[in-house]
């Protein structure tokens, strides 16, 4: 595939064309998961998304070094620089090691990307392994002139960074604006202005994570981590960083701002941003009483949920829509995913199953060009989707007999559908990945074959207990003039 992709980059508002830094690498840092609660479909966004984005980049060829942090310390109850640590509290509550809750969650995370067909990245380091490496992070801050130590916690000097620089390039937003609103502070706050964040925090005696530095035993803010593996796995400079959109303010915000007061320049080429799953309207959260978890979706254990939904059908409904573009949750938009998947499934299988002819009748020509003009236009999964779906009409009517394909086209359809429904897309087709099993495949299929022997020897109690029996499973079947199909 042709090494061509257009991004749209937040922080020059438009699409751009992707050129890496080296014209055979890419190197790109994801924001992962803060592992102190259970993933929720707002969780796995951004993780399809630039799934998605990793696969493209290996098939066009690219070596990608893929960088997708754990935050396992830091990430305090109120803000970034407030509270208590969340998983220290969890720690406390379960009389458990802050890192087994770390570990915990971790796990349950990486059984859900598994299940949603999400590759791993090539890199995964946790923000508590790298403390030493943060720390000296910050002592490039300080020797630069841009943060200051207060009560033993080190901040970062927003006013004096906006004043050579621009703090609020990545949003938007004025900070010269919150800057004169926010110069009154109460006497005891140890920030010398509230827009300011913590690259430090000293840990208070109950604090149970923490270290020692040159300011006091305690932690890294929840900002530098990113900052500080970004530049170490890799390098003062990299192509792409991506994440959620709720985070463009304040965190890849502060980023910009630590990186270039460190290292005298920015690190990040092009950061790109997935939009939000909403529900009725509303960003998804436990204090909104909206939360599903992903093992909730895949067991449809929630009272939001008239059902079960497997990975792949939320991985599709998550693809349907573009990466930037606001998806809001309910049942009958599950369903229609659930049908949508079911139609490109079927039509995989029958795919699989076609025979060439001498000739071609149907229009299949140009279906791997605008399929691959699709995905290089900032990863518009749905157009994909759309031609993936009228190439469907097309394996249909060949199946039916009402059309002819010949050996070549044949090839190069399912050539088409291979690279774009598994490699890039990530999809799972049929019930046999779904159970990671192709021996399970295999043994509905000699049922079913058993099943026609004793339909032809008018076993007729042997044939409809097979179908029944299966049909209560679940299992759909259908006689065809060449055998049968099924699907779950």
């Amino acid at each position: 595939m042709e090494k061509k992709l257009q991004i749209y980059n937040t922080l020059t508002r438009k699409k751009e064309e992707f050129k890496p830094l080296n014209p055979d690498h890419v190197g790109m840092y994801v924001c992962g998961p803060t592992v102190y609660g259970d993933g929720h479909l707002g969780h796995a966004r951004p993780a399809i998304t630039f799934d998605v984005l990793y696969r493209l980049l290996l098939s066009q060829g690219y070596k990608v070094r893929y960088v997708r942090n754990i935050t396992d310390v830091g990430h305090l109850e109120h803000d970034a620089d407030d509270g208590e640590d969340k998983i220290a509290k969890k720690a406390k509550l379960e009389q458990l090691e802050p890192m087994e809750v770390a570990q915990y969650y971790t796990n349950r995370y990486h059984t859900a990307m598994e299940r949603l067909n999400v590759l791993p990245p090539s890199i995964e380091p946790h923000a508590s392994g790298h403390i030493i490496e943060q720390i000296e992070y910050i002592k490039k801050i300080i020797d630069a002139g841009f943060a200051y130590e207060s009560q033993g916690s080190v901040y970062f000097d927003v006013e004096k960074y906006n004043s050579r620089h621009h703090y609020g390039k990545l949003s938007g937003r004025n900070i010269d604006e919150l800057l004169e609103t926010t110069r009154q502070l109460d006497g005891q706050d140890e920030k010398r202005r509230s827009v300011d964040f913590a690259l430090w925090k000293k840990a208070q005696p109950e604090h149970i994570m923490h270290w020692p530095s040159p300011w006091s035993d305690g932690f890294p803010g929840w900002h530098l981590e990113c900052s500080a593996m970004g530049t170490k796995y890799l390098g003062e400079q990299f192509d792409i960083h991506g994440g959620g959109i709720d985070l463009v303010f304040p965190h890849h915000e502060c980023e910009i701002a630590q990186s270039t007061a460190a290292l005298g320049h920015e690190t990040v080429r092009y950061w790109m941003h997935n939009n939000m799953i909403t529900i009725n309207g509303q960003k998804m959260g436990k204090s909104l009483g909206n939360f599903i978890t992903l093992d909730e979706f895949f067991n449809g254990t929630s009272p939001l949920l008239t059902q079960a939904y497997s990975p792949m059908t939320i991985r599709f409904f998550i693809l349907q829509a573009h990466y930037r573009s606001t998806v809001d949750f309910s049942n009958e938009a599950l369903l229609a995913s659930q049908k949508g998947l079911e139609r490109l499934e079927e039509a995989c299988a029958r795919l699989a199953r076609l025979t060439p002819s001498a000739t071609t009748t149907v229009d299949i020509q140009g279906l791997r060009q605008r399929c691959e003009e699709a995905i290089a236009d900032d990863l518009n999964t749905p157009i994909v989707i759309s031609h993936l779906f009228d190439a469907a009409k097309a394996i249909n009517t060949i199946h039916d007999g009402k059309a002819t394909i010949s050996a070549d086209d044949l090839d190069e359809l399912r050539s088409v559908f291979h690279t774009f429904v598994e490699d890039i897309l990530g999809l799972r087709i049929g019930t046999a990945a779904d159970n990671n099993s192709e021996a399970y495949s295999k043994a509905i299929d000699l049922l079913l074959s058993i099943r026609q022997q004793a339909k032809a020897n008018k076993d007729w109690p042997t044939s409809d207990r097979i179908r029944n029996e299966l049909t209560e499973m679940g299992f759909t079947i259908k006689d065809t003039k060449d055998g049968f199909e099924w699907k779950l």
